[in-house]
């Protein structure tokens, strides 16, 4: 395995990543933009607040609360946010729909957006025309997008401009920096939809000034499902209409007997009533293991790996979908194996302990940094009809 180096930059904190993974253990997993799975510590914190909340009730609710703002901190920091600017909420989904729902619209505004966005970022926008917005999807070719599309689209009325970051189904990757310039330029305020590239790529809003921004944690950021962040640029808190109000959006957020709408001067206000402490804890610890590894080193690892998965699914004549070209390419590889059917093809993958995903009809990788060469061999051989470790052939 000649190609091991191309992976090995002989600090061994990648293994030590991959320790952290007990997922590894077992599976070739590349898998990440779909669901990840939970690195051992998060394991750990979701395991000890099962325990305490079993056997002690909210007792330790204090402590979980204060772990719950550690988390806060911790996704403010890797945003180059304040706190202040940070809401913990359950999904993308409902960051979209704050923006979408609380947005002073008038008849006759539009957002502009992608065609082919997941359907949270389109549902919600396009839910407001009843309120007289329109929502222009932007077509989006076998060639991708060019951003000179997106600002065609725009007009004086354009008031929101709501992109995916990463794109789930291509990995197309776009350059946030003229986005926002684009947005702005046109007196339109930027959402970006940060699922699939939060946790792994760096985004510095102090530099990089997006409006608003979601991402739930059970991606890339190895956190479980149902905890994820909102990020609302501070001049923008009283621009939204607050939606979701509850006792946790006020000032006095403990004072149970004291009814006054006193909202809060910060993002939380949005946080409404309980939240999912269990999923918020699991998460702290997750990011925290993302911080370690550092969000340039993952990037630059994750583009190796891929740029590794690209030409090994290339020898057995793949041909990669996703734009690889440098600034674009992510952890997201869509391929096609001519001749082959991709839902047969995943499931003998997973027949044979390899994980990945089926999207637009093709096949589709998305590798985190523990993945390794082993885990792009065991891909090659599940995908390319060599023997699995019983000894049957699987190319029947």
């Amino acid at each position: 395995m000649g190609e091991k180096g191309c992976l090995d930059d002989g600090s061994g904190r990648w293994e030590g990543f991959r320790k952290e993974m007990p997922v590894a253990r077992r599976w070739a997993y590349l898998d990440h933009a779909a669901v990840s799975p939970l690195p051992a510590r998060a394991r750990e914190a979701l395991l000890q607040w099962a325990g305490q909340a079993c056997e002690d009730g909210d007792v330790h609710w204090p402590r979980w609360a204060a772990r719950v703002e550690e988390l806060r901190r911790s996704a403010a920091s890797m945003l180059g946010a304040t706190p202040e600017e940070v809401a913990l909420l359950r999904s993308t989904s409902e960051g979209v729909n704050l923006v979408a729902e609380g947005f002073p619209w008038r008849p006759g505004d539009n957002v502009v957006t992608l065609a082919d966005e997941f359907p949270t970022n389109q549902y919600a926008w396009l839910n407001q025309a009843e309120r007289g917005v329109e929502t222009r999807r932007v077509p989006v070719g076998p060639e991708g997008v060019e951003l000179d599309a997106i600002a065609r689209a725009c007009d004086a009325r354009t008031r929101i401009v709501t992109i995916s970051w990463v794109s789930f189904c291509t990995g197309r990757r776009l350059d946030l920096d003229r986005l926002v310039q684009l947005a702005h330029d046109r007196n339109a305020l930027l959402f970006v939809d940060a699922i699939q590239g939060l946790g792994v790529f760096p985004l510095d809003v102090s530099k990089t000034p997006v409006d608003f921004l979601a991402a739930d944690g059970h991606k890339w950021m190895l956190g479980p499902e149902g905890a994820g962040i909102f990020y609302i640029r501070r001049e923008h808190l009283d621009r939204l209409r607050p939606i979701g109000l509850g006792w946790n959006s006020v000032v006095h957020a403990h004072d149970f007997t004291r009814i006054e709408l006193n909202l809060k001067d910060a993002a939380d206000r949005y946080e409404g009533g309980s939240q999912n402490m269990a999923g918020m804890i699991g998460l702290a610890s997750s990011i925290e293991l993302l911080l370690e590894q550092g969000q340039a080193a993952l990037a630059k690892r994750i583009e190796e790996t891929t740029d590794l998965a690209c030409q090994r699914l290339q020898s057995i004549g793949a041909r990669i979908v996703s734009d690889r070209t440098a600034g674009r390419k992510s952890g997201i590889v869509a391929f096609e194996i001519p001749g082959r059917d991709p839902m047969k093809l995943r499931e003998k993958c997973l027949a044979e302990d390899v994980v990945l995903s089926c999207r637009a009809g093709r096949l589709r990788i998305s590798v985190h940094g523990y993945n390794n060469v082993e885990d792009l061999d065991r891909l090659v051989d599940a995908l390319s009809g060599r023997l699995n470790p019983t000894g049957i052939n699987c190319t029947a």
